[in-house]
C-alpha cells in the first residue's frame, strides 16, 4: 500500500504539475491515515510456486495458520488442520450438520464443528471419525484427495490404470475388500499423478504406517496449492527471466472499479477519515510466510526492475510476487483539471474536488532467511531512500518515504501501525493509519455503512514511512 502521493514524492519544494499542491497539503499537517484504491488485474501471469524441499512446511503452517502438529499427528489433529487451512471453521458451515452423529465424537466436543464442516463438504465421507487414532499415511492422502477437489478424477481410474500407477511408483498392493481396495487405489493413484502425494515420499510411502508431522504438513500445503492458497509467485530474485516476468505482470495490470468498496471508501475520503486507500484483488495475494516476508509498495516499473537487480547484486535470495493495486486520494479542484490517462483516472465529486485513482503495485518478497529479511532495511536506506534532491547513488525513482512492511515484527528498525480492511468478493479495500486512529476510522466506516464488517489489524512499517504518517517530510 502506498501513500496517496507516493508517485509524486519528490521534494516538497520542487515545482512540477500537481506535486507542489499535493506535498504542501501533505506536510501542512500530520497525516494520521493513508491507503490506496481499486485496481484489478484481468490477465493472470502469476502462478502457485512449486512446493520444494527448501520450503519448510511445518514452519509455514505455524507462521501463517498457527498450526502446530505433534510429531505423530492423530486423525483429529489432521481434521482440525484441514478445516483451518480451508477456512471451514465457521459455525454457519457446521450448523447445517449439527445433527450429524459421529462415532466417538459428541456434538459438544471442540472437534465437532470442524468434523461437521468437512463432512458437509464431502471431505470426510463417513461418520466414523476416530479422532484419537493415529493418522496413517493412507488416511492423510485419501482425505486430502477429497479436500483437493479430485474425487471425480479419481473415480475415472480403472482398476488396471490405478494399479499400474501404484506399481510404477513402488506402492505395495493394498489390503481390504475388492471395493475398498479399488477406492483406495484410485485415490492413491490420482494423488501420485497430480503430485498431491509428494514424489520425494514415494520411496518411503507405506499406507498403513503412521504419518509423521513433516509428511502431514507437506500434504496440507499441497491441498492449499490445489485451492490457489499456497504461495503465489512470478518467480525468484535469482531467476534468469525474473525481469521479463515482472514486466509482464506489471503490463497486464489495469485500473478496475469495485463500486461497493469505492462507494464506502470514497465517502470516507470525503469525510476526512483518511487521506487515501487501496483496493487489491485477493487472487494475486502472495500467501508468503509472514515471518520471512515483506511487502514493498511503489508505482514505477523501472524502480521495481532495478530493485530486483539490486537484491541480486547484494546476494539476496527471495521469492517475488507482484500484487496489483491502485491508490485513491482526493485531488483538489484548485490544482487544475486532472489529466486522464490509461493508468490515472479522476472522478469529480459534488464539492468540485476529484477522487483520483492511480496504478501502483506491491512487490511481496519472501526471503530465504530471517537474516536476509533483516538486511533489506539497510539495503533500501542505502540505495533506494531519497535524502536530498540531487542525491547520487540511488536506484531510479527512489522515494523520500519508501514503503515496506511486515505482518510480523521484524525488529527495532520498524514501527507498528494499523490497517482497516473491508472485503467484497475477491476485492478488498484498506487504509493505513497510526494505531491510535484505527478505531475511529473503523467506526467512521461503520457509520457510513451500518453493519459493514471492518477487519482491523496491526503490522510493522519502515521508519521513513512511519515518519510520513506523522507528517514529517523525510
Amino acid at each position: 500500500m502506498t501513500a496517496p502521493f507516493a508517485n509524486l514524492r519528490l521534494s516538497p519544494w520542487k515545482i512540477i504539475p500537481l506535486s507542489t499542491a499535493l506535498l504542501i497539503a501533505a506536510f501542512s499537517s500530520p497525516i494520521d491515515s493513508y491507503a490506496a484504491a481499486p485496481v484489478v488485474q484481468q490477465v493472470s501471469i502469476s502462478s502457485s510456486s512449486n512446493i520444494t524441499d527448501s520450503d519448510n512446511q511445518l514452519t509455514y503452517l505455524k507462521d501463517r495458520y498457527n498450526i502446530q502438529l505433534s510429531s505423530t499427528p492423530t486423525k483429529g489433529e489432521y481434521i482440525v488442520a484441514l478445516a483451518t487451512v480451508l477456512n471451514l471453521n465457521s459455525s454457519s458451515t457446521a450448523s447445517a450438520d449439527k445433527n450429524t452423529a459421529f462415532t466417538g465424537l459428541s456434538s459438544n466436543d471442540p472437534l465437532y464443528a470442524q468434523a461437521a464442516a468437512l463432512y458437509a463438504e464431502g471431505i470426510l465421507d463417513n461418520t466414523d471419525v476416530k479422532p484419537s487414532a493415529p493418522l496413517t499415511q493412507n488416511d492423510a492422502i485419501r482425505i486430502a484427495v477429497k479436500a483437493a477437489g479430485l474425487t471425480e478424477l479419481a473415480a475415472t481410474y480403472s482398476e488396471d490404470k490405478a494399479q499400474a500407477v501404484l506399481t510404477k511408483s513402488g506402492i505395495r498392493t493394498l489390503t481390504g475388500t475388492a471395493e475398498t481396495r479399488l477406492a483406495a487405489s484410485q485415490d492413491l493413484a490420482v494423488a501420485v499423478d497430480t503430485g498431491l502425494l509428494p514424489q520425494s515420499a514415494l520411496s518411503s510411502f507405506q499406507p498403513d504406517q503412521q504419518a509423521d508431522a513433516s509428511f502431514t504438513a507437506e500434504v496440507l500445503s499441497r491441498v492449499l496449492a490445489f485451492h490457489g492458497e499456497y504461495k503465489n509467485t512470478v518467480g525468484q530474485v535469482q531467476d534468469d527471466d525474473i525481469f521479463a516476468k515482472i514486466h509482464q505482470a506489471y503490463d497486464t495490470q489495469i485500473l478496475v472499479q469495485s463500486p461497493e468498496l469505492q462507494a464506502l471508501f470514497d465517502a470516507g475520503l470525503q469525510q476526512n477519515l483518511f487521506t487515501g486507500y487501496n483496493i487489491k484483488d485477493s487472487r494475486y495475494d502472495a500467501h508468503f510466510d509472514p515471518k520471512l516476508s515483506l511487502t514493498y509498495g511503489h508505482s514505477d516499473l523501472k524502480h521495481a526492475i532495478q530493485l530486483i537487480g539490486l537484491l541480486r547484486s547484494e546476494g539476496i535470495q527471495a521469492k517475488v510476487q507482484l500484487e496489483p493495486k491502485t491508490s485513491a486520494f482526493v485531488y483538489l479542484k484548485e490544482w487544475g483539471k486532472p489529466v486522464q490517462t490509461e493508468n490515472y483516472k479522476a472522478v469529480q465529486t459534488n464539492n468540485g474536488n476529484y477522487i483520483a485513482y492511480s496504478k501502483e503495485f506491491d512487490l511481496a518478497l519472501e526471503f530465504a532467511t530471517i537474516g536476509q529479511k533483516n538486511r533489506f532495511d539497510t539495503i533500501i536506506n542505502q540505495y533506494a531512500k531519497k535524502n536530498s534532491e540531487d542525491q547520487a547513488g540511488l536506484i531510479a525513482k527512489s522515494w523520500w518515504q519508501p514503503l515496506y512492511y511486515s505482518l510480523s515484527s521484524p525488529g527495532s528498525a520498524y514501527s507498528e501501525i494499523a490497517s482497516n480492511r473491508v472485503s467484497a468478493g475477491r476485492y478488498y479495500a484498506k487504509s493505513f493509519s497510526l494505531t491510535d486512529k484505527a478505531s475511529s476510522i473503523a467506526d467512521g466506516l461503520r457509520k457510513i455503512k451500518p453493519g459493514v464488517e471492518v477487519e482491523s489489524s496491526h503490522f510493522w512499517v519502515d521508519a521513513p514511512f512511519y515518519r510520513y504518517l506523522n507528517g514529517e517530510a523525510q
